[in-house]
């Protein structure tokens, strides 16, 4: 899968990638000196790195956590994102690290220890009020977990973390890891959907609902706390019919009183980051709209968003109570 692996210098002897240079022995192996180098260049071709991705091997230095931005939220007092990984597997046309990255190389950042002490002293600055951490903003936060050992890494640290959440936000099917481990209360396994004709037909690489909708039943008997992620909403003329059908047959797999949180929000992209996907992909049919822009954001008309939360949040309320609904709007 990877043919062409960088690493900083200094990190050649860490023992994740030692591990990882073992398992991918005959790639080619190229050192530097700081990541953004390879990553940052603005003249990189995105769609043809896509292909074939390298990866690079790096330390994560600052800013190890962030607070998470507005509207983006599951019920904690407060909200932060951290990154293990910049890019995904996956390639969906809506994704707005498209927009944001000039290179599709994945970049990992072996030093979860240094991550482990910022979310400790985090947790520190809110003592006795609830701290969500969300490991899937800037990749997913399993489908790369076979190479990085995130998931195995972090359990272990938020199990002893009792004010402190973690969300494991994926499209992957990955259970492996999950059903080695004990559950706790502090931990969500957020899984994101679209509808099976959306899915095909603007998520590659992305895995069907079907195999999806398995791997979170499994994971639910398990005694994981699972999570419901419907963000963006992606418009087409029958999105009623198809949201619809997609809430029936995932509540009809999962115990829905079980389900930690259900979450939504429009689709809607930096105006920067959208005129680089309509040249990334200039043909996509999603990304053809003239979207409206206001507040330097592109997204669908005002009416056509409101009627689609709308509509999702009066269907979703058939299966579970409000308290569990959390819209990501600004």
């Amino acid at each position: 899968m990877i043919e062409t692996i960088y690493i900083e210098s200094g990190l050649q002897d860490h023992p994740r990638a030692q591990s990882l240079l073992q398992r991918y022995s005959t790639a080619r192996v190229i050192p530097c000196e700081h990541y953004g180098e390879v990553f940052n260049p603005s003249s990189q071709n995105f769609r043809l790195q896509k292909l074939k991705p390298a990866l690079i091997i790096a330390n994560k230095q600052n800013q190890l956590v962030l607070p998470s931005p507005d509207a983006y939220g599951i019920g904690m007092s407060h909200n932060y994102y951290f990154s293990h990984m910049l890019n995904c597997l996956y390639d969906c046309r809506y994704c707005f690290l498209q927009g944001m990255f000039a290179s599709a190389n994945y970049v990992w950042f072996v030093n979860y220890e240094d991550f482990a002490q910022a979310i400790h002293h985090t947790t520190e600055q809110h003592e006795n009020e609830s701290v969500a951490f969300y490991s899937g903003y800037d990749c997913d936060s399993l489908a790369l977990e076979s190479l990085t050992g995130f998931a195995g890494y972090f359990l272990n640290i938020f199990r002893n973390l009792p004010n402190a959440w973690l969300e494991l936000r994926t499209k992957s099917p990955y259970t492996k890891q999950l059903l080695r481990e004990e559950p706790f209360s502090n931990c969500v396994v957020a899984y994101s959907f679209t509808p099976d004709p959306i899915n095909r037909a603007i998520e590659y690489k992305v895995p069907a609902n079907e195999a999806r909708i398995k791997s979170m039943q499994t994971v639910q008997q398990h005694g994981w706390s699972i999570g419901l992620r419907f963000d963006p909403l992606i418009y087409c003329d029958n999105y009623k019919t198809l949201y619809s059908q997609l809430f029936k047959t995932l509540f009809a797999a999962i115990d829905s009183n079980a389900v930690h949180s259900v979450s939504l929000g429009p689709f809607r992209l930096p105006e920067r980051y959208m005129r680089k996907l309509k040249k990334l992909y200039p043909d996509e049919k999603l990304l053809a709209c003239n979207f409206p822009v206001n507040k330097r954001m592109a997204s669908y008309p005002e009416h056509l968003e409101h009627e689609m939360m709308v509509f999702v949040k009066t269907e979703l309320l058939n299966y579970i109570s409000a308290d569990k609904l959390y819209p990501c709007v600004n």
